[in-house]
């Protein structure tokens, strides 16, 4: 008897096979550099006429991508090869107006200094651009005010010695003071050599960010400040020296009002050899209960000569031995208590809901807020109980919206309805976990600039759902160190310090009212339920703001735990059409978000390092 073979089911398993390879490939080779494809094997030809093959190679590319490491990605991309050398001294004979750098380097009669002192020449005397001059600074010294020869007319690089710099350095910061010339500090990205000369630990930093600064010294030594604004703030003092110049930093940076460049490169390679504990030991202060040096002692004598009236706290940036410092800036309210109001959108979800509202009521030591309840047509006849309830108290209203869900145009409803100076849009499937979470958000949202600021939301299990959100990994916008322990430092010690960032989530968002109702509030029309937020705060920083995260305002957040996760077909495509608009009106901003170096993979917001950088080097044309 003979047996009918039904192809159709082994045809459509050889289409489903060949299509899924297909796309691998296709997504290696829309998705990595053509150096990368090259050096796996990955070819045209091998794709077109050996695809089993191909689609082996092209597996590969997803197992490496996270785990590339530093020692081999600053050997293929940091390296200067004999045809970057000739180009670099072709273009520095080309240009016009050429810098003068002075590099004063720190040094104490230590044996370790001396060492130290060797290398930190050595690296000078390499120095492809070579209009520089060098000072070696006693760090001891009891001199108020060192003076630097013809400093006025210098750019002032202020290094320890045992740091080195990178060949290219000088000649960089010279191509970067000629591309922006009303720039008064540049810095660079830094590295660290570790005993064996190998290197590690790299930071590389955000653009400019004043709040970062004041939180924690994330500039370093890989600085240039102009020598005349150096003279106009009080020019290079004893402490400076102490300080690493971190104090210089903040005067100089106070002065120059956001006239400050970013080397998106790794130019400073910092020594990790220390030396004795006593060499560098700063002296305890009686007066302001600090170390002498210690970077809270730092801050708090400038905020006092900015009359910036605050209370700093300093804070360890991680555990152990080698945990950096930090601060904290509690910064002072307006003597008349601004008026907030919350507005917390809801429909049904009783337990969420009074979970969040009591928790603002009873541990929020912060008084002078109202609570508007906006209820976008609820059924439950014990959420509608319980609305009626609530409402009797003085601090709470419940508003009805009667129509078809919008976070956009909820929230925008609740603001004309709002009273007070100051709008703080909550989720109602938040929960208040720091009493003084309101004081630190208005503490940040009354200085100068500031027109947004987020909170640090953490899932019920204590792991971090938000950080901050970047704009441009992923291809769209996605929180920072989401899920990360509650004190873990994140990526340079990011998660546990207020700083800017492009945008913070509308779970947990302040803002002041006049400026959300200049903006037009939330896009009720390209944007009625995600990415209203992210879009608000970059419109926020095109008009001239603001946005800042702090770590020290905590909610829980059981996200998405009211609105449920966009999982049906329906909701999917409401999502990519959101996101699709993100893309377009923030185009040129999603490519470089200024608070996530280029350096880093664009893949994923997780700090991993980029195949392909997205930094342009002067030398290249």
């Amino acid at each position: 008897m003979r047996h009918r073979i039904d192809w159709q089911p082994r045809l459509a398993a050889w289409f489903k096979c060949t299509w899924c390879m297909v796309y691998r490939v296709l997504w290696v080779f829309i998705d990595f550099p053509a150096v990368e494809r090259r050096k796996a094997g990955l070819t045209l030809f091998r794709a077109l006429f050996n695809l089993h093959d191909a689609y082996r190679v092209a597996r590969q590319f997803r197992r490496c991508w996270p785990r590339q490491r530093y020692a081999g990605w600053i050997a293929r991309l940091g390296a200067l090869s004999d045809m970057d050398r000739n180009s670099i001294r072709q273009h520095i004979a080309r240009l016009q107006g050429a810098q003068y750098f002075h590099v004063v380097i720190l040094a104490r009669q230590t044996s370790l200094d001396r060492s130290g002192l060797d290398a930190t020449l050595a690296s000078l005397e390499r120095q492809l651009y070579r209009n520089f001059a060098a000072t070696v600074l006693d760090a001891d010294t009891d001199n108020s005010t060192l003076a630097i020869t013809e400093i006025e007319k210098a750019w002032l690089l202020l290094i320890r010695a045992g740091d080195q710099l990178a060949k290219h350095a000088l000649y960089w910061f010279a191509c970067q003071a000629l591309a922006q010339p009303d720039a008064a500090l540049m810095y660079a990205d830094d590295d660290a050599l570790d005993e064996a000369g190998r290197h590690c630990a790299p930071r590389f930093k955000p653009d400019w960010s004043p709040e970062h600064l004041r939180s924690t010294n994330y500039i370093g030594a890989a600085a240039a400040l102009r020598g005349r604004e150096v003279v106009a703030a009080g020019g290079l003092k004893a402490d400076d020296i102490v300080d690493g110049g971190y104090g210089l930093l903040l005067r100089v940076a106070e002065l120059v009002e956001g006239r400050v460049a970013h080397v998106p490169a790794v130019l400073l390679h910092r020594w990790v050899s220390p030396p004795p504990e006593e060499a560098w030991e700063p002296k305890f202060d009686a007066v302001s209960g600090c170390e002498r040096g210690s970077n809270a002692d730092v801050l708090r004598s400038h905020l006092k000569q900015c009359r910036v009236v605050a209370e700093v706290v300093p804070i360890r940036l991680g555990k152990g031995r080698e945990a950096e410092s930090g601060c904290r800036v509690k910064y002072a309210l307006p003597n008349v208590p601004l008026m907030v109001s919350l507005i917390v959108p809801t429909r049904d979800a009783l337990a969420l809901t009074r979970t969040c509202v009591e928790s603002v009521l009873v541990r929020s030591s912060y008084r002078n807020f109202e609570i508007l309840i906006v209820d976008n047509q609820s059924a439950d006849p014990a959420a509608l109980t319980w609305f009626d309830e609530i409402a009797q108290l003085p601090q709470v209203r419940v508003l009805r919206y009667d129509k078809k869900f919008s976070f956009s145009a909820i929230n925008n409803y609740a603001v004309s309805q709002a009273r007070g100076e100051v709008l703080c849009l909550l989720n109602n499937d938040t929960e208040v976990i720091s009493p003084d979470w309101m004081e630190e958000m208005l503490g940040h949202l009354v200085q100068p600039g500031v027109g947004a600021v987020g909170a640090k939301l953490l899932y019920p299990d204590g792991r971090v759902q938000h950080a901050g959100d970047a704009v441009g990994p992923r291809g769209c916008a996605d929180h920072l160190h989401e899920g990360i322990g509650r004190d873990d430092p994140g990526y340079c010690n990011r998660a546990l310090v207020a700083h800017e960032v492009s945008a913070v989530t509308g779970a947990c968002l302040m803002t002041w009212r006049g400026l959300y109702q200049e903006l037009g509030g939330l896009d009720e029309v390209n944007l009625k339920v995600a990415f209203n937020d992210v879009d608000y705060c970059l419109r926020v920083q095109e008009a001239g703001w603001r946005v800042i995260f702090t770590p020290h305002a905590q909610l829980y957040h059981h996200e998405s735990a009211s609105r449920g996760q966009d999982n049906s077909w329906l909701k999917l495509r409401r999502t990519r059409r959101e996101a699709d608009y993100i893309r377009r009106r923030w185009k040129e901003r999603l490519y470089h978000d200024p608070y996530y170096n280029p350096n880093l993979s664009y893949r994923a917001p997780d700090f991993s390092l980029s195949f392909a950088p997205r930094v342009k080097k002067p030398w290249v044309t």
